[in-house]
């Protein structure tokens, strides 16, 4: 990988009573790219991306971003870095409207400028589609708009890194559709972490692959050498005529 790396972790290990979820993972997030993690249930990712957001401590290795070793960083001291990470399940704040959840989200960065906030607001609202939903209680919401709303949320941070834990679960045809095309639209503009199972959604917005499986790395490169891999073929997708 060229693209100069705004996040890397060296040998990040977990252990569960002596299980491991994790082992020696060495893994690069390329600056301004979309990377994909990808792995069959159990491989380890949920754990990996706790210990990269800071919610699951690591038992051995580093993390380090923009060349900062942050093992010492609890999660939200990672968010002020500008690292964002939307749950694999949904957060929003049910009994607020949408304009106000993604407002919770966006004083971070906006302060006490209410205009400034407002502004923020509803450009990631108009950039996920939301913006007709903006006065809509989140927690009426279908699920899938609840995820979109949850990227709004990031979004509107500014994020250096914006982590996006299975974002098309629940999601329409359609709605995974307009995903795509949001994904590309960030492009050069922020870092994407993608944790997703549509390996659709991964070949069309992925730069490039990690795999995972039994807790370590399988494999990693673009999206074509990850699908031309027969590791990779054995462990998760299957033989390309399968």
């Amino acid at each position: 990988m060229a693209a100069v790396e705004i996040l890397k972790t060296v040998g990040l290990t977990k252990t569960y009573a002596g299980l491991k979820a994790n082992t020696d993972v060495n893994f690069v997030l390329p600056r301004g790219k979309v990377t994909a993690l990808i792995g069959p249930n159990g491989a380890g990712k949920s754990t990996f991306v706790g210990m990269l957001s800071g919610r699951t401590p690591a038992t051995s290795g580093d993390v380090f971003f923009e060349g900062r070793n942050i093992n010492a960083l609890p999660a939200h001291k990672r968010i002020q870095l500008g690292i964002a990470y939307t749950f694999q399940i949904t957060s929003v704040f049910a009994g607020l409207s949408v304009h106000e959840n993604v407002a919770v989200a966006a004083r971070r960065i906006a302060g006490g400028d209410q205009s400034a906030l407002n502004a923020r607001v509803g450009e990631a609202l108009a950039r996920v589609g939301l913006s007709e939903r903006a006065d809509q209680i989140a927690g009426d919401l279908s699920y899938g708009h609840q995820r979109v709303l949850e990227i709004a949320m990031g979004l509107v941070q500014a994020p250096k890194i914006f982590i996006l834990d299975e974002p098309t679960q629940g999601l329409s045809d359609s709605e995974v559709e307009d995903f795509i095309a949001l994904i590309g639209s960030l492009a050069g503009e922020t870092t994407v972490l993608l944790i997703e199972h549509n390996m659709s959604v991964v070949m069309r917005t992925a730069d490039f692959i990690t795999v995972l499986n039994n807790g370590s790395v399988l494999a990693r490169g673009t999206p074509e050498q990850v699908r031309a891999d027969r590791h990779v073929q054995a462990a998760y997708l299957g033989t390309p005529d399968a």
